[in-house]
Formats: C-alpha cells, structure tokens, sequence
C-alpha cells in the first residue's frame, strides 16, 4: 500500500508532536481516567496495557497517525488521525479519495489554553498537505462545547446533529454532533 511519509517531529503552534512511546503513554494514563477527561469520552476508563498496546502499535500502522503533544517536555494532550476509506470506497491501494478521523484530547490541568486548537491544526496539517486526504471528520457530544468550538476555528462545519445517538456512560444517549471539512475547505494558519 503506498503512503505518505509523515515529517516528525513537527510544531504546532508552541506544541510540538511526534508519535508515542511507551514512557509518553505512562504519562498520558496519569490525567487519562480522571473524571474531568473521561466525562466527554465514549471509553470512559481505559485498561492501562491495552491503551498502551493500542497507541504503540499505531505507530507501524500507515494508516494511523496517533499524536502526543509535548509543550517543554510535559505531554499535555493526544491526537489522532486514522485514514479511511470513504463510503462506498473498498480498500484499495490508492489513497487519493480517502478521508480521514479527527481526535483530541489535553491533559486537564493544561485545558483552556487553546492547545486542542493547535492539536487539531497540526493533525489537518498532516491529513491534507502531507497524506494527501480529502475529507476530514470528527464527532463529540453535543454538549460537549469545547470541542465543538475547538472543530469550528479550524473551520470545520457541522453536518449532522444526531438526536440521542451517542452512548454516554453516565448520562445514557444524549445527542452528538459530527464536524467535517474537505481539502478544498482547508485554511492553514500560519
């Protein structure tokens, strides 16, 4: 399968990101079950070898672009991209029509200082400039405004408001929003 080679390590914004160690990942499990991070996730909890094992094979998959992001040594959120195929689309070997899932996620003790913002940046970076994708998408819950907002600066749109259709582990199916932005659309900021 041919893919892009992807440049690392590279900034965004004061970040900088570059695929996961296992020591990264130790550090990541320190904020990534605590109640204000898993409040907005669909895996509210993770087993901590699996996590581990999940990101570390990432890192071999041509089709999987997961992040940390260091600010001065200190991780202090995630990325992922995952290139797949799109609707109707098999599994070729010619990526010229795929799309692209968007996530991310700060550590809490360094949430509200736009990082998420530069995290979702670099990943659109990636996705459109490096690997060639022509879509890009990304969900949250509805309620989950941070989010949302973080996926309207980089000026994604909305283009689905699912009513009760996502699963969340306290609050039952509560409604979820799907943002999306196509290679024409992007606007590096600079």
């Amino acid at each position: 399968m041919t893919h892009a080679q992807v440049t690392w390590p590279r900034q965004a914004g004061p970040l900088v990101l570059r695929p996961p160690t296992r020591e990264d990942l130790d550090r990541v499990l320190a904020w990534r079950n605590r109640p204000e991070v898993t409040r907005w996730l669909l895996h509210t909890t993770v087993e901590p070898d699996a996590f581990r094992r999940r990101w570390l094979s990432a890192v071999e998959d041509p089709r999987d672009h997961s992040v940390v992001a260091e600010l001065d040594g200190e991780i202090v959120g995630t990325g992922s991209l995952e290139v797949i195929d799109g609707i109707g689309q098999f599994d070729g070997d010619d990526w010229r029509d795929a799309e692209g899932l968007i996530g991310y996620l700060v550590a809490p003790d360094h949430a509200g200082r736009g990082y998420a913002t530069h995290i979702l940046a670099g990943l659109l970076e990636i996705a459109f400039a490096e690997v060639g994708l022509r879509r890009i998408t990304g969900a949250c819950f509805a309620d989950n405004v941070a989010s949302w907002r973080v996926m309207e600066k980089a000026g994604m749109r909305r283009e689905q408001h699912g009513v009760r259709d996502s699963w969340h582990a306290e609050h039952g199916w509560i409604d979820g929003y799907t943002y999306a932005i196509l290679a024409e659309e992007w606007n590096p900021v600079g």
